[in-house]
């Protein structure tokens, strides 16, 4: 088949790849406009427009898919769109004009967090798996029939961001066999069964630590929102990152009880209290400075500063 490829982040990249490692043609490849990065701002490519470039593949770059995009796309004759997480809405007419239409593959066991940060949100509410899906699209968010579901264990030492590259990998082969057996005429869809629930896009809110949570729910809000929108907390009026954080060691005995937020930094880390047990800060950022170890940002807090806000 001709395949569209409409994708922009570096999850995308590996269905790309994989796409086209494949039997199929990729005649073009829908990304978002270069965008700047850095502390200079440096205009750059996405990273599915850098991986298109070193695959050869021809790349319509647009902020939307608007009747330019659809034009360009409507040129190219697919027969198959396939979309991984282009930061966008596929419209009527564009829905349409593929002879299979368009098919997407989202990062959840859909109905189950249908929107923008699946697997953030599945891992803030400590979900007991993680799971990506192909299915086909409709005007509905994220409502379609479902093609495929490839499912896996949750794993309460990984971040969003390594579940997510873990997710892109294994999704990309499952995407692979559905685009293989919607060219053979063996796909089937099955309709989505469930309550659905809902991942919109996370803010900076979003990652400010709640230390009246227990230590559970507390490292599941830090793993969910790491790396993005970033946890963080505060302390004397001025925001912390949390860049790494877990469950505090308990095998020399467990430590006495802390007051949720409460400080006790040690030799060799930095405890914080929670509703339950305490959680160990591992590596911070403080305001205005590099990151660090929380061992030793702890050293130089000021003696009156024994809690995190």
């Amino acid at each position: 088949m001709r395949l569209v490829f409409a994708g922009t982040p570096a999850a995308a990249v590996p269905s790309l790849e994989r796409l086209a490692a494949g039997p199929h043609q990729i005649v073009g490849v829908v990304t978002r406009p270069d965008a700047p990065l850095g502390r200079k701002r440096v205009l750059t490519p996405s990273p599915v427009a850098a991986a298109a470039e070193r695959l050869g593949l021809p790349v319509v770059k647009a902020a939307r898919l608007d009747e330019e995009a659809t034009a360009a796309i409507d040129a190219l004759e697919p027969d198959l769109g396939v979309i991984v997480a282009y930061g966008g809405l596929v419209r009527r007419p564009l829905l349409s004009l593929p002879q299979h239409g368009w098919i997407n593959l989202h990062f959840s066991a859909l109905p189950a967090w249908r929107g923008a940060a699946p697997v953030q949100h599945s891992i803030i509410a400590g979900d007991d798996e993680l799971a990506a899906s192909v299915f086909q699209l409709v005007p509905e968010l994220d409502a379609g029939d479902v093609f495929a579901m490839h499912r896996r264990r949750a794993d309460e030492t990984l971040t969003a961001g390594a579940a997510l590259e873990l997710l892109a990998e294994e999704g990309a082969e499952v995407l692979a066999g559905v685009v293989d057996a919607i060219a053979d005429g063996t796909a089937h869809a099955e309709p989505q069964s469930g309550e659905p629930t809902f991942a919109p896009k996370l803010g900076l809110d979003d990652g400010r630590l709640d230390w009246m949570r227990d230590a559970r729910e507390v490292l599941a809000r830090f793993r969910g929102v790491t790396p993005e929108p970033g946890a963080w907390s505060t302390v004397g009026g001025e925001r912390l990152k949390v860049l790494e954080a877990r469950a505090a060691d308990v095998t020399a005995g467990p430590p006495a009880p802390l007051a949720p937020g409460e400080l006790r930094p040690e030799r060799r880390r930095v405890l914080v209290g929670t509703a339950g047990d305490p959680i160990e800060l591992v590596r911070v950022q403080p305001a205005g400075k590099s990151p660090m170890s929380a061992a030793d940002w702890g050293r130089g807090l000021p003696a009156d500063v024994r809690a995190l806000g």
